[in-house]
């Protein structure tokens, strides 16, 4: 079977279809969603996998219904969406920087949002939804940081990432000052906030994620074949017609929006936006960004990392930021090994 098949159009428009990444989106989706309803069925009142599947279809009983409906489907629903923003946002900024490490977890968008998220705690003790408002507005400041430091006649590929992690490092230590000058109360709230958590997580935060994600992700597709042009160099691009600096600002904006969301929601998740869409492209086997295979795979990622922290201590006992930290820290260490080998660092 081809990898890469043409259709054309009885009106004469002509498609690549690259069939290999097509099975690798579809396994993926089939994958998060297996995970998504044993997830549901997880807890202190367990479900079978049947009985979820009746009661989301509206077959279940009164107490199923809102076990499933009202307590578990909107954390399981913000994992999709958490994780799914978190892959695409990571495809985005590895794109643009051309380098497998240039993802928001190197980048301090994290560290930044986690700032606002702080500030919020610890100077003023807000409540959730202030918090949500402090982690977006400050991934959003740190990203416009990181933009206005690198540009030099154009964003190019170390010198963002450079100057994201010079800038990570400043906001760290900021971090480390705000939690010492924090009262015990509030420091153990910002603790637990900066693991990175799906707990209590319900329907306030599903509508803002889903609308964002309704707005960016046709944005970000819709740019898709400048992004890949760009990966060839900007003088290739410009001779394409590409408006290279209009789409590498449009799109870094995007991947800031969907990262500092996706922390809003659920705290500095790490390494899902790095590993996400390297697994995807190493699944896919196909050159280019690989947006829609890091989308899923960032989803299936979380939701099943979710699955696995509540299996292992048993429901909110084990955070889900500290299994991606696990998980993605090994990745991380393979990835400097190999590209260390290969002579790229």
């Amino acid at each position: 079977m081809k990898s890469n098949r043409a259709l054309h159009t009885p009106g004469g428009l002509s498609a690549r279809l690259d069939v290999r990444a097509l099975v690798v989106v579809l396994l993926l989706l089939l994958a998060a969603l297996a995970a998504s309803v044993l997830l549901i069925g997880t807890g202190d009142f367990p479900i079978s996998a049947g009985d979820v599947l009746k009661t989301l279809l509206g077959n279940g009983d009164a107490g199923q219904q809102f076990i499933v409906n009202e307590l578990r489907l909107p954390r399981v629903l913000v994992a999709l969406l958490v994780g799914a923003s978190l892959g695409l946002g990571g495809a985005l900024f590895q794109s643009i920087s051309r380098n497998p490490l240039g993802s928001p977890d190197v980048l301090g968008l994290g560290q930044g949002a986690t700032a606002g998220a702080l500030v919020v705690i610890v100077l003023f003790s807000g409540d959730a939804g202030a918090v949500t408002a402090g982690a977006l507005v400050g991934g959003l400041a740190t990203g416009l940081a990181i933009y206005l430091l690198a540009w030099k006649q154009g964003v190019h590929g170390y010198r963002l990432v450079l100057v994201g992690i010079g800038v990570s490092a400043v906001v760290t230590a900021v971090n480390g000052y705000l939690l010492t000058k924090a009262d015990i109360v509030d420091a153990a709230r910002a603790v637990v906030w900066m693991t990175g958590s799906l707990s209590g997580r319900d329907w306030d935060q599903v509508w803002p994620l889903l609308a964002l994600s309704a707005v960016l992700v046709p944005l970000v597709l819709a740019n898709g074949r400048g992004l890949r042009m760009m990966e060839m160099g900007d003088d290739v691009s410009y001779a394409l017609g590409v408006r290279v600096e209009r789409v590498r600002m449009l799109l870094l904006v995007a991947a800031v929006l969907l990262t500092a969301a996706a922390t809003a929601a659920a705290g500095p998740v790490g390494f899902v936006a790095l590993t996400a869409p390297q697994l995807a492209r190493r699944l896919t086997r196909s050159p280019g960004p690989n947006l829609v295979p890091s989308l899923c795979m960032g989803a299936a990622l979380l939701v099943t990392a979710d699955w696995v922290s509540q299996r292992l201590l048993g429901a909110d006992q084990l955070p889900v930021g500290v299994v991606t930290g696990v998980l993605g820290g090994v990745y991380l260490l393979w990835l400097l090994v190999t590209e260390r080998r290969a002579g790229r660092i």
